[in-house]
């Protein structure tokens, strides 16, 4: 084996056990993700939406919530209401050309949010002002707001209704357990909506 090889065995040996050490960390602190997943299934079953948001790979975290919802996660139960506020190039081109990259979220939950929606942010610092104000305009509209965060939790923290806040500051262990707390919300909605 090159040394090449090893080097890239040590790597891949030392990000798992990272996530391992934050798994085990996190482990005292996952309540806050069985209440969104209560949340977001009240509303559900009421008929509102999900909204999602997040800036970068959080984007991409947020859009994987809400085309599991409007698509599938695992059974074919119908089809829930979800947008990803992350996910109309258009829409966030002439907005933050019109009003600022700082309104990209926040002008999208005026158009679309209504009360009893529920609007779902990811964000690894807290800290994204375009989501801070999408977490204002949602609460202005009667949006139920909760916060996938990281580090300290941000801004964001005080804000949302709920927040789970992953107890690390690596921003790609952050975002593998975000992905955690989405499947783990997206597996009880399949047991509230099961498949016809």
């Amino acid at each position: 084996m090159s040394s090449e090889a090893v080097a890239y065995g040590s790597i891949v040996e030392t990000q798992f056990a990272e996530l391992r050490a934050l798994v085990e960390a996190a482990g005292s602190s996952i309540g806050p993700v069985s209440a969104m997943a209560e949340v977001v299934v009240a509303a559900l079953r009421g008929g509102k939406k999900i909204l999602t948001a997040g800036n970068g790979g959080s984007a991409s975290d947020a859009l994987h919530m809400a085309e599991e919802l409007i698509g599938r996660y695992r059974s074919d139960r119908v089809a829930l209401p979800a947008v990803c506020l992350a996910a109309d190039a258009t829409a966030l081109t002439c907005i933050g050309n019109d009003f600022g990259f700082d309104k990209i979220f926040s002008r999208q939950v005026e158009g679309l949010g209504r009360p009893g929606d529920v609007l779902v942010v990811y964000s690894t610092s807290g800290n994204s002002r375009n989501l801070v104000l999408a977490v204002q305009a949602a609460k202005d509209l009667g949006v139920k707001t909760l916060g996938l965060l990281g580090k300290d939790g941000g801004e964001l923290a005080p804000l949302v209704d709920v927040a789970w806040i992953v107890p690390a500051k690596n921003t790609a262990r952050i975002q593998e357990l975000h992905t955690w707390a989405m499947h783990a919300i997206l597996e009880t909605v399949e047991v509230a909506f099961p498949a016809a």
